[in-house]
Order: structure tokens, then sequence, then C-alpha cells
């Protein structure tokens, strides 16, 4: 699934992307934290499928594994 994410350097100046696209996984990741819901989601990007924005949400599980940053109070 996590094959659904590229980073290419001369994309997006490298941030991770949606299957080469210039669709980023932050866009999406900001649009689940706002409540909008899958099918919102894929109303407003007919070429995003179900698997890329469980990708995103996978990518987004494996960075917080990866590393741990301090929350302000």
């Amino acid at each position: 699934m996590i094959d659904r994410i590229t980073i290419d350097p001369a994309i997006c100046h490298g941030k991770p992307t949606i299957r080469g696209s210039r669709l980023l996984v932050t866009t999406i990741l900001e649009l689940l934290a706002s409540r909008m819901t899958w099918e919102e989601i894929l109303a407003d990007y007919p070429a995003l499928e179900q698997a890329d924005i469980q990708a995103c949400l996978n990518y987004a599980v494996r960075l917080a594994q990866f590393r741990t940053l301090p929350l302000a109070a």
C-alpha cells in the first residue's frame, strides 16, 4: 500500500505525493483532520482512490513510529 506514496525531488520539492502526482500526502491528512469524510475527499479529487487515502494514513503511522517530537504545552 505504501507504494502509492512517491517522493521525487523534481516534484513538489521532494515532499511525499500520491502516486507521482502533485497531490501532497499532507493535503489529504489535513483534509481528514478537518473532519472531511473519505467520500467528500474522493468527490473533490476524482483521480484519488480509497487505497490512496489509506496509504496516506499508513505513511503517517510509519512516521509517528519512526520519530517522536515533543509537543508544546
